[in-house]
């Protein structure tokens, strides 16, 4: 069931709707925003728009490097794995294999 939530985002009150467990999550997401917000502002963005449009892509590269990192460390492991798979393979005898 949703319930309405008040988040502020650069001085502006927004009423959100989400679920009691989505709560938590909504209210740090728009902390987070607020934030990016306040940095492109104070690094002298003006204009509401232009500002969200910003501090949006930033975050959206955050989340696309954060992305690449991880994907870059799965593929690491996954490599690890496999050498450490070959090395057991070498070493055990046929019979255990």
């Amino acid at each position: 069931m949703s319930e309405p939530v008040t988040v502020k985002i650069l001085d502006r009150e927004f009423l959100i709707a989400c679920t009691p467990e989505e709560r938590p999550g909504l209210i740090a997401a728009a902390g987070y925003l607020d934030g990016k917000m306040r940095d492109m502002r104070n690094r002298g963005a003006s204009g509401l728009d232009r500002i969200a449009v910003l501090a949006a892509l930033n975050i959206a590269h955050e989340l696309l490097t954060l992305q690449q990192a991880r994907a870059s460390d799965a593929s690491q492991l996954a490599q690890h794995l496999l050498s450490l798979k070959s090395r057991l393979d070498a070493a055990l005898p046929a019979s255990l294999q």
